[in-house]
């Protein structure tokens, strides 16, 4: 067992949907950091080394799609866990997640529980409970 709590990056754009996500991954045990957008999300990345991000794919700036492109291409981030949580549904918007190499694709609304079992999954299959 770890002594630490796994860290989640949440990145989301939407202040209600963001501290929503925060407060119940903290009720969880996780520790939670937070970034409006993709480069914010980028340039917090190096110093919060989280085990998992949830993305959303609609933000100003730098968009989710181009964000996890841009993690899957360093080496130190090829294979961090990321999560799309997004209200893009169409089935080329999955099949672009697919290609890109998120892990997991959670559609808006979402069930908060729903999100925590895909987060402890994506954990438990990298070795980190």
């Amino acid at each position: 067992m770890n002594a630490s709590p796994a860290r989640v990056l949440v990145v989301e754009d939407d202040d209600v949907i963001r501290e929503l996500i925060r407060l119940n991954l903290e009720l969880e045990g996780f520790e939670v950091f937070t970034a409006v957008d993709g480069q914010d999300c980028l340039d917090r990345i190096g110093y919060i080394d989280p085990h998992v991000i949830t993305l959303d794919v609609m933000m100003p700036r730098l968009d989710g799609w181009t964000t996890a492109e841009r993690l899957r291409s360093e080496e130190h981030t090829r294979t961090l866990p990321i999560v799309l949580v997004t209200a893009r549904t169409q089935e080329e918007d999955v099949r672009r997640g697919e290609r890109i190499g998120v892990d997991a694709y959670v559609t808006k609304p979402f069930d908060p529980d729903a999100l925590i079992d895909v987060i402890r999954d994506l954990l438990d299959r990298g070795g980190r409970v």
